[in-house]
């Protein structure tokens, strides 16, 4: 049976070893990733540090069964001026090849809405590759709406 929770000390190995895998392999991250800039394992520690440090900033959110951790999600909390309250921006979606096609990332989206709606988040954004009509089709079917925009960064 598949539980999901916001990610704790416990978790933080597994966690850390399943982005890494999804930074180093998944081909649409790595096609953007020189845009928006990957810090490879060291970044990724610190950011892991400052959602169990700061969970006002957001949290990573986990689905576990009794093999481990089998997939897991990043959240980041903003502020909307269009919805005038608190929404969210989702990140770093993965599911490891083996446990695909399994239920995981259903039941992990379906349980973040609801962690979502209890803390009194209006929306969830996201974003999906151009080339990724996989993961467009996974989010579509779980409710959210093309914006027909596209998502664009700067360095800083």
């Amino acid at each position: 049976m598949i539980t999901c929770c916001q990610m704790t000390e416990a978790h933080k190995p597994e966690v850390l070893r399943l982005l890494n895998l999804f930074f180093n392999e998944d081909e649409y991250y790595l096609d953007s990733s020189t845009a928006y800039g990957g810090g490879g394992n060291a970044a990724l520690q610190q950011a892991l540090d400052l959602f169990s440090n700061h969970p006002e900033l957001g949290f990573v959110w986990v689905a576990a069964d009794e093999q481990g951790i089998a997939g897991v999600c990043v959240v980041c909390f903003a502020i909307s001026t269009s919805a005038g309250g608190m929404v969210a921006k989702l990140d770093d979606v993965y599911v490891p090849a083996g446990r695909q096609n399994q239920g995981v990332g259903s039941m992990l989206m379906s349980s973040l809405f609801q962690e979502l709606k209890s803390r009194g988040l209006f929306r969830i954004d996201t974003s999906v590759h151009h080339d990724n009509t996989g993961a467009e089709r996974f989010y579509l079917r779980h409710g959210f709406k093309p914006l027909n925009e596209e998502r664009l960064s700067l360095l800083l």
